[in-house]
């Protein structure tokens, strides 16, 4: 049965009903912007069927539409619990945040290295075709479109999330939650760090899922694995994620210690894949067209190991993480003993 802890004192706190109302609207603003997404990308699905060889593989289109289903569904119901100002919706807002926030920073990051390349790239193939010299002019018209292609997504990726941070983090929002929704909720069980972390595993083993069924294209130990075998791995490693987000909400030292211990066995495998393994023939393997295949070969993240290096650095900094949140499993272990010490003195 839920337990209502003691309610706060109203004098100690200012009231944030209505900055809650507020964020919770932009929220759900946030959801439908996403919603509106899904039919872009159907109509992109459905228009890739007029190119030449097929267009872009159909997986892709898969992920892509799940992702903004995901996003809507996530950003509308943290809206709704935050008008309703549910303490739940308090929590998992500040994990969502943050969780997007680093995310962001890596993507901002990854445009400024990679979108440079990718336009030099473009107007010299122009250049060559039309041969006219107006290298300078371009390269004037590139710094200018480059500033407002990263800046304008970086505002979404990056001062969004900021914005939420800043302010669910306050004190006087939390305590407005928990004054005005008293009940005990499911994400009051767990440390926010570790709720965080179990949230991102979750997100991640739903991840895994879709691009297993979507691109079944697993790297494993220096080779790609792909068709069953390739979604047998994704199922196997979603799996274990899955796994260990429960275990580590339940503050479980065994989640914790096989989280540890498998995400290094996972890095290197990706390592020796990525850096020896030629992506595209697996691709080629999978029944891609050469048209797909050339589609592909034009992103400028299948080249000079952008992906490895972004994977590595995601896993790292989650592998960091993770190892931060040994205080709060070693507490957890020294209870019982402390526990069985005090009956046997009692």
């Amino acid at each position: 049965m839920p337990t209502a802890p003691p309610a706060p004192d109203v004098s100690t706190y200012r009231d944030r009903s209505t900055g809650l109302v507020i964020f919770g609207v932009g929220l759900i603003i946030l959801g439908v912007m996403a919603a509106l997404m899904v039919p872009f990308a159907v109509l992109g699905m459905f228009m890739s069927r007029l190119v030449a060889g097929g267009g872009m593989h159909p997986g892709q289109f898969i992920s892509s539409v799940a992702v903004y289903v995901f996003a809507s569904a996530a950003f509308i119901s943290l809206g709704i619990g935050s008008i309703q100002l549910k303490r739940w919706a308090h929590s998992l807002t500040l994990v969502f945040s943050w969780y997007w926030l680093l995310t962001g920073l890596l993507m901002t990051v990854l445009m400024t290295a990679v979108l440079p390349v990718t336009m030099r790239s473009a107007l010299q193939a122009q250049h060559n075709a039309s041969q006219v010299q107006s290298a300078n002019i371009s390269t004037g018209v590139m710094a200018v479109i480059l500033t407002i292609v990263i800046t304008i997504p970086a505002l979404f990726l990056v001062a969004v999330p900021i914005a939420l941070i800043v302010f669910y983090s306050r004190r006087d929002v939390a305590e407005t939650c928990h004054h005005r929704d008293p009940v005990q909720r499911w994400t009051d069980r767990a440390p926010l760090p570790v709720l965080g972390a179990s949230v991102v595993l979750a997100v991640q083993a739903l991840y895994l899922l879709l691009t297993g069924i979507g691109t079944p294209l697993f790297p494993f130990f220096g080779r790609y694995l792909y068709g069953i075998a390739g979604f047998a791995c994704f199922l196997i490693v979603a799996a274990l994620d899955a796994y260990i987000a429960v275990a580590l909400f339940r503050l479980k030292s065994s989640g914790w210690w096989i989280a540890v211990l498998t995400i290094p066995i996972r890095l290197f495998s990706m390592t020796i894949t990525y850096s020896r393994a030629d992506l595209m023939q697996a691709y080629s393997k999978m029944g891609w067209s050469q048209e797909q295949l050339r589609i592909l070969n034009s992103n400028p993240m299948f080249h000079g190991h952008v992906i490895l290096w972004w994977s590595l650095l995601s896993v790292v900094i989650l592998y960091g993480y993770l190892l931060w949140l040994r205080r709060y499993f070693k507490s957890q272990a020294a209870r019982p003993q402390a526990e069985v010490l005090s009956i046997q003195t009692g």
